[in-house]
């Protein structure tokens, strides 16, 4: 799922060319916020990191995020059109009620509107999934997110986020998806803000069922989530990573059936025992009369052991390849040993 979040710095065009972009890149789902400065802000509110030169509060930079109910329409008939599930975290009751009537795939909770009791009541009576990041919330909080939807008998998949822009890998918290598993058996998923492909493709190996990344243009673009973002050639490099973890991980290899597909190969890479010198017919072999060449179509060299102290029925010359009809058979060696 590409996260758009505010990349699109309040046009409606760029919003769209995202959609298109993230089409391109061969993502799932595409993702926005949606935002309503005066049913979600207030003059309190701080910046988070203070980037832009036209917003002089917080809460004017959400508004000139703002888009109209018919443009979001229009946003998720083209993300449609585009093969992509659409959705919109929503920040407010009146982003929920907008959206419900746009039309999303899901709900995707943000970590900071997960103990809203509001949103979650508005969004669980529509009965769609709800996806939920975990970013800001500890144990027992989550629990308490559990156990609601389960209530609810909603379909749901928790995320681990942590909510630092960008995240370095120690904070990534890859650990938590088998816990997440383990705990409340259910669909697990990463919400990324590393600005790289590794934790997700992590997480894949590891059975998240859902991935979330920011995406950006390009990292010299404007706005708060750059630095945490993939740009749209990493998106594309992060799907077809997926793409290929999944197979690999659908595909498990059995060793022996293996090596037997890889016969032709396994002769051209392995070795066979040779003669080091001209010999004649009754030479005990030692290991000086021996020495191992490619390719693996003789005796192997694993035999090498085994053929140390056996005589040679006939002669042979420097570089041929042994064979067991070179050989005394072993039950004539053994009598004339005793002899």
């Amino acid at each position: 799922m590409a996260e758009v979040a505010q990349a699109h710095d309040g046009s409606l065009g760029t919003a769209h060319a995202y959609i298109d972009a993230a089409a391109k890149a061969g993502v799932d789902a595409i993702k926005f916020q949606t935002h309503y400065a005066d049913a979600e802000s207030s003059s309190y509110e701080t910046w988070r990191v203070r980037f832009s030169r036209q917003d002089a509060t917080r809460y004017d930079y959400w508004q000139r995020m703002e888009f109209s109910e018919s443009q979001w329409r229009e946003l998720r008939d083209h993300a449609v059109s585009k093969g992509l599930r659409f959705l919109s975290s929503p920040f407010s009751k009146r982003a929920v009620e907008v959206l419900r009537r746009v039309g999303v795939d899901a709900w995707k909770v943000a970590s900071g509107e997960v103990n809203n009791p509001q949103l979650f009541q508005l969004m669980a009576d529509s009965g769609l999934p709800i996806y939920v990041s975990t970013g800001l919330s500890s144990w027992q909080e989550i629990d308490g997110v559990v156990e609601r939807l389960e209530r609810h008998r909603l379909q749901y998949v928790l995320l681990q986020c942590t909510s630092v822009y960008p995240c370095p890998p120690e904070k990534v918290g890859i650990n938590v998806l088998p816990e997440f598993r383990r705990r409340y058996g259910c669909p697990v998923g990463l919400s990324d803000h590393s600005g790289t492909i590794y934790p997700s493709l992590a997480a894949v190996t590891m059975g998240a069922e859902l991935l979330e990344v920011h995406v950006t243009f390009s990292r010299e673009c404007f706005g708060p989530d750059v630095q945490s973002s993939l740009t749209t050639t990493e998106l594309r490099q992060l799907v077809e990573g997926v793409r290929f973890v999944e197979t690999m991980v659908a595909n498990p290899v059995d060793k022996d059936q293996a090596c037997q597909e890889l016969q032709t190969v396994r002769n051209l890479f392995t070795k066979s025992i040779v003669a080091e010198a001209d010999l004649p017919a009754g030479t005990v072999l030692n290991d000086w009369h021996l020495g191992l060449r490619k390719p693996g179509t003789g005796l192997p060299a694993e035999q090498l052991v085994h053929v140390v102290g056996r005589r040679l029925l006939r002669s042979v010359t420097r570089g041929q390849f042994l064979a067991e009809e070179d050989f005394v058979s072993p039950l004539v060696r053994e009598l004339q040993g005793q002899s």
